[in-house]
């Protein structure tokens, strides 16, 4: 029986995640590899004693309980580091997204009102840039030894080894701040959702252990970044709850990339995004079934086109798990599950989450019926900084209002049918653009697809998509014809599309998530 709470983190009065999460792995793993990166490798044993220097180096920085440090690292062995040391110190870390711009970084950097920002050698240029836009008066120590800093700024690695480690945990309490993550920005600026103490292990208890059966023979390598609320929890969180190895890469996932590292690292568990999954089986380079490891892929952040599911099992024998998660609930609560996929379906709720589907009245609808998802669970941000409006609007009471349409199938399997502000209303009736999506993405030519509402020359709207073909494949003029007559073949035919534009990529955000509010605003430009 799985409880609400998990029952490791139920009633103490003081909490520290870094703590538990270190203290859970030694004396019996500290020669056990904990993280892989592009340049070595790091033993849980080794890990501990680097968080408790960065912790100690924090607090040299005259960095105290509850301030702010800003975390602009790529997936290196330093980010597990700085990202624990912090918490373990009551320092509060913010992991931003690699590839914002310093119009961005400079927004973080005022609204947060962090102290020190800690980054990779490659941002320090964007960073600087967004200090100056901002006004912003705090420090930037850059993670990388090999930096050459021309104001005899130290790195980080030196204010480290000069560092006295930290040899107690702070006095932090369960429901205290533990980190803030910045949503990806899908649907316009990034809100900060405030983190607590216990949303991080019980991400793991309930999720990682309970649904995918992590354990600690497990080689986990996740190509969404620790920045995200889902790649934190897959290669941070979720092998360190069990003593699990992960496997981090700096650089961009491209299907090259994975590949390599799937069969290099002998990964058991990879942790993808639609898109992703979709190159990777046109690519050329994808190994063979038997030159892998892997037991069980996950995928979130868009909703997993049946069609891209169905081929990676008949490639490979094993499924993907899809699920939906978000940055306000940190990580995976409806989710298909290991030996019961339902491709085309969400899953079910994750035990742990109550989720229920509300119509406009705010009431639950009845079975079958479309609405908004609405979750309740241990892992809930508190709040969004600095935005009461949206907070409000966001966290009501004990649930939270995720924006997303979905309704359930005779069996009680949530169907995905598109964010709330991206739905359509074609003739009176309720369109989802994520339907009219998966339907194209089913056709053999097509790679990707987004749908968005575009009015016609009489004022009234119709779906329009936006298509990325296969590679090989041309875009000719009687292709357009030939899509249309395929979704109308598996829809309604209302639902079709009116126009057909080839594009040779989709706008998204970092973590893979379409920006369809950017196409809008292309086509009302």
């Amino acid at each position: 029986m799985i409880a609400s709470e998990p029952s490791s983190i139920a009633a103490p009065s003081l909490y520290n995640a870094a703590a538990d999460l270190i203290g859970r792995n030694l004396p019996a793993r500290a020669g056990k590899t904990a993280f892989i990166d592009d340049g070595g490798a790091q033993t849980y044993g080794e890990l501990a004693q680097r968080v408790d220097r960065c912790a100690g180096a924090l607090l040299g920085l005259g960095l105290e309980m509850e301030d702010r440090v800003v975390l602009g690292l790529l997936d290196t062995l330093d980010f597990p580091a700085v990202f624990l040391g912090a918490i373990k110190a009551g320092i509060v870390p913010i992991p931003v997204n690699t590839l914002f711009q310093p119009a961005d970084f400079a927004f973080i950097l005022a609204d947060s009102r962090a102290k020190v920002a800690i980054v990779s050698a490659e941002l320090l240029a964007h960073y600087e840039e967004a200090a100056r836009l901002a006004g912003w008066p705090g420090r930037i120590i850059v993670s990388d030894p090999r930096a050459t800093l021309a104001d005899g700024r130290r790195p980080l690695a030196s204010l480290v080894l000069d560092a006295t480690p930290l040899a107690q945990p702070a006095p932090t309490r369960p429901d205290d701040a533990c980190f803030w993550l910045y949503s990806s920005g899908s649907t316009g600026t990034p809100k900060g959702a405030v983190h607590v103490q216990t949303s991080l292990i019980a991400t793991a208890e309930l999720f990682a252990q309970n649904v995918i059966g992590l354990g600690e023979s497990d080689i986990v390598y996740s190509a969404a970044k620790l920045f995200f609320a889902y790649g934190l929890g897959n290669a941070l969180t979720f092998p360190m709850s069990v003593g699990a190895t992960a496997v981090l890469h700096a650089g961009r996932a491209t299907p090259e990339v994975v590949s390599r590292l799937l069969r290099e690292q002998r990964a058991t568990i990879f942790c993808g995004v639609p898109t992703l999954f979709g190159a990777l089986l046109v690519h050329p380079q994808l190994p063979a079934r038997e030159d892998l490891a892997l037991r069980l892929c996950i995928s979130a952040g868009e909703p997993l086109p049946e069609e891209i599911g169905k081929n990676w099992t008949a490639r490979f024998g094993h499924e993907i798990i899809d699920g939906i998660g978000s940055t306000e609930m940190l990580h995976i609560f409806v989710s298909n599950r290991p030996g019961a996929v339902r491709y085309g379906t969400t899953g079910l709720p994750v035990p742990g989450y109550r989720t229920r589907i509300v119509g406009d009245d705010g009431r639950e609808v009845a079975p079958g019926e479309l609405g908004e998802l609405e979750v309740s669970g241990p892992t809930a941000a508190a709040y969004y900084w600095n935005n009461r409006a949206k907070s409000r609007s966001t966290f009501a009471g004990e649930w939270t209002r995720t924006g997303d349409k979905y309704r359930q199938d005779e069996d009680g399997y949530f169907v995905y049918c598109g964010r709330v502000d991206d739905m359509l209303k074609v003739g009176g009736i309720w369109v989802s653009p994520s339907e009219v999506e998966a339907a194209l993405v089913a056709h053999q030519q097509v790679l990707e697809a987004a749908v968005i509402g575009v009015a016609d020359d009489h004022g009234l709207v119709k779906p329009k998509a936006f298509v990325v073909l296969k590679p090989g494949i041309e875009a000719r003029a009687d292709l357009v014809e030939v899509l249309q007559a395929h979704v109308k073949s598996r829809l309604a035919p209302y639902k079709y599309p009116r126009w057909i534009e080839f594009v040779p990529e989709l706008p998204k955000t970092a973590t893979g998530k379409i920006r369809r509010h950017v196409l809008r605003a292309r086509e009302s430009g």
